[in-house]
């Protein structure tokens, strides 16, 4: 089913919740991407994949939506490996979490996400936490 509408404009019933309560950037980006991948791969997961690999180049979760990433580019070592590569993969996915960022930034998010003994954690021990702590709030914001 096709997630943008005939204007281009994304439709917010077909998104997944963690970009409904995101900025319209990171809905246009998903949703036309999606569209475009289910012309080529036929609509389902990989477009769905294809689409989200496209919002983690711009965007990272922050809690329970996606926020505009200061530079542009892959989040993680998955992000990064394309076609084939990406598909077959073990390698698991940073969750959204841009773990190319720098642990300061890293810290940063975890402050305002309010992980608890961040400050004496690494910067892999950061990116898990704060994806768990994405995890969480997107839950939270779901039983709303």
């Amino acid at each position: 089913m096709p997630k943008t509408t005939r204007s281009g404009k994304p439709k917010q019933s077909e998104l997944p919740s963690t970009l409904q309560r995101s900025e319209p950037k990171a809905q246009a980006t998903f949703a036309k991407t999606y569209d475009s991948a289910a012309e080529s791969y036929g609509p389902g997961e990989r477009a769905a994949r294809t689409a989200f690999s496209a919002v983690k180049h711009s965007f990272e979760k922050v809690g329970d939506h996606w926020e505009a990433k200061d530079e542009r580019g892959p989040s993680d070592a998955q992000s990064e490996k394309t076609g084939a590569a990406a598909r077959d993969s073990t390698t698991p996915t940073a969750g959204g979490v841009d773990a190319n960022a720098s642990k300061r930034h890293l810290y940063e998010l975890a402050q305002r996400l309010e992980v608890p003994g961040r400050s004496s954690m690494s910067k892999d021990e950061l990116v898990a936490a704060i994806g768990k702590a994405n995890g969480r709030a997107t839950a939270r914001a779901r039983r709303s």
